[in-house]
């Protein structure tokens, strides 16, 4: 059953200035709403919370992608279909182009941004895994000013994040590394297509390709915590020793500490946990092949 219109009060400002004027004015009371491709199906069901939202759609302070000699800098209104078009994030960051291709279908993409798949907060979200394996950083804005802080420190809890009532996503920075970076994503769902993940595993490996010695490793998850979180340790466990079968089962091991799997009605703890060290396996034999003891 659709929710009932009148019980809800949706304000669109042309200004970024304007939208936190008004959290700041009223803080908590005011709920951010961008390419809305979740709180429309929760509308549609009659089970969106009743109450003010801000529409952020027409802010042009959170669109656009800048390519910088350092970093790409993400606007929070960037859509999966932006993402996807966009020639720098396609060479040098095929992860969160792979996991925006991932996350629903045409109209999804078309609509749904990053910035909101991020502060919606779901641990089974798409991007985030990617995000997190890139050591993405989040510019935070309010009245107050503006702050960045960690990607990896964003997420504190289900649904709870360092983001105060007053302040917006306004920007997602993407650090630049050097090409040699291999890099590894793959989302295990239902079906092939626009499912939730019961599984997500992104990875980025600075790789001695000679002696197959991983440099420096990036492993984050998705649907196997409250969170999507760094594997850290896992990544500790092959973190400079020599990629091989002893190494690799040392950190499947270690990756059941990093990791809470639940029981749910998409599948079971110990599905996720099995797949989880799966495709760690996968991850490691597609960065330098199947190696001896």
């Amino acid at each position: 059953m659709r929710a009932y219109l009148p019980a809800y009060d949706l304000r669109a400002p042309d200004t970024l200035t304007e939208a936190v004027s008004l959290l700041a004015s009223s803080p908590g009371v005011w709920r951010p709403f961008a390419g809305g491709t979740d709180l429309m199906v929760l509308l549609e069901a009659g089970k969106l919370p009743e109450g003010r939202y801000l529409g952020l759609w027409k802010l042009r302070e959170l669109g656009g992608i800048d390519d910088r000699d350092d970093a790409i800098v993400l606007g929070a209104l960037t859509t999966y279909t932006d993402v996807l078009s966009h020639p720098t994030l396609q060479k040098q960051f095929p992860l969160l182009c792979r996991a925006a291709a991932e996350t629903g279908g045409v109209a999804t993409q078309n609509r749904g941004t990053i910035g909101g798949n991020i502060a919606n907060a779901s641990p089974a979200a798409d991007t985030p895994p990617a995000l997190l394996a890139y050591d993405a950083a989040l510019e935070l804005v309010s009245v107050r000013g503006t702050r960045r802080v960690p990607y990896d420190t964003f997420h504190r809890g289900y649904k709870k994040m360092d983001l105060a009532a007053d302040e917006l996503l306004a920007r997602i920075v993407l650090p630049k590394r050097p090409s040699e970076w291999r890099q590894y994503y793959r989302k295990v769902g239902t079906r092939r297509a626009q499912a939730i993940s019961k599984v997500c595993l992104a990875a980025a490996i600075d790789l001695d390709r000679t002696a197959g010695h991983a440099r420096d490793v990036r492993i984050a998850l998705g649907s196997v915590a409250p969170v999507p979180l760094r594997a850290r340790q896992a990544e500790a466990a092959l973190r400079g020793r020599t990629l091989n079968r002893t190494t690799l089962a040392a950190a499947q091991q270690a990756l059941v500490g990093d990791i809470s799997p639940i029981d749910d009605l998409r599948s079971t703890a110990r599905y996720r946990l099995a797949v989880a060290q799966n495709l760690l396996g996968e991850c490691v034999d597609q960065f330098v092949g199947r190696s001896g003891p």
